[in-house]
């Protein structure tokens, strides 16, 4: 399979891309926002793209990106809450709009949520509306792909490589290693389920 990762550059997209690339199985094409293969601004529209353009046809897109906005809510803006809503919910959701056009018959799509979908923190209500909004579109849209074309979504929990910058927020979660959360990412792309919202460490 010829499989775009975008967001491969970061811990998950990584780990995503070295899981999926052991062997001679599939052809991996890293994608960053400033690094890899091609770059891409996803809460761009020409950008995304202008992407698929160059990459041309392929069988399976994977997300492993977006930004969002932590912060407590009596401070909070509206500028503040669209960081998250631009970047990892449109944004995620623009590279499933466009590149399903790219996508060959039987292809599949896989997103990325996180734990906060379903388990609030203190300062995390951009994270949960971003991250719920995502599973929420993903089981909708995957009665309408067309093509025998699939979509997921992978939630993990933190992860341990992640704990000396985000462990302050989530305390008392046990964290997974990232290559534990891409075995997830395998399962959507080599697997047969769609509108499914795949749950690692909790």
């Amino acid at each position: 399979m010829k499989i775009v990762v975008i967001g491969a550059s970061g811990t998950v997209g990584r780990a995503v891309a070295d899981e999926l690339g052991r062997g001679d199985t599939h052809e991996i094409v890293r994608v960053g926002r400033t690094r890899g293969d091609y770059q891409v601004d996803i809460t761009d529209t020409d950008s995304v793209s202008a992407l698929f353009e160059k990459i041309g046809r392929v069988d399976a897109i994977v997300s492993a990106t977006g930004s969002l906005f932590f912060g407590p809510v009596s401070k909070m803006t509206a500028a503040d809450f669209n960081v998250g809503l631009q970047d990892k919910l449109l944004g995620q959701i623009r590279l499933a709009l466009v590149g399903q056009h790219y996508l060959n018959d039987g292809g599949s799509i896989t997103l990325t949520t996180g734990i906060l979908a379903d388990e609030p923190i203190a300062q995390g209500a951009n994270a949960t509306a971003v991250n719920a909004g995502i599973e929420g579109f993903v089981r909708a849209a995957a009665f309408e792909l067309e093509r025998g074309i699939r979509i997921n979504v992978v939630s993990p929990t933190v992860l341990t490589e992640s704990l000396d910058v985000f462990g302050s927020f989530f305390a008392g979660f046990e964290s997974v290693p990232a290559a534990r959360a891409a075995m997830a990412y395998r399962r959507s792309v080599e697997g047969i389920q769609s509108g499914r919202v795949y749950r690692v460490g909790y």
